[in-house]
């Protein structure tokens, strides 16, 4: 699902309400990527203030990268870039599996 902004735009809504510009998007050489800084590039991709293009470029981001912190930004907000609760996704089909044999 990567939604594929122009990259026309001068400037979007971000992902907390806040008016979003180039100026205000996260460093082009940041390399701890927090929730709200992976919300600000999903959300300026999606409202077209970047293309998916400029972001993987600007960012050195894979488009699997960009396309996950699209989804999950759709699916669970801000709370779901969080690395701690993709973790504790990653680890439920393990955990439930675990109960299971437990359970047998």
């Amino acid at each position: 699902m990567l939604q594929s902004g122009t990259g026309s735009r001068d400037f979007v809504v971000g992902p907390s309400g806040e008016v979003l510009s180039k100026d205000d998007l996260p460093p082009s050489d940041t390399t701890r990527w927090v929730a709200k800084r992976k919300a600000q590039v999903a959300a300026a991709v999606n409202g077209g203030l970047l293309s998916v293009a400029e972001a993987c470029d600007r960012y050195d981001l894979t488009l699997e990268e960009l396309s996950s912190w699209q989804r999950s930004l759709e699916k669970g907000g801000m709370a779901g870039l969080k690395v701690s609760r993709l973790q504790h996704l990653r680890q439920a089909p393990y955990r439930s599996q675990q109960r299971a044999t437990r359970t047998s």
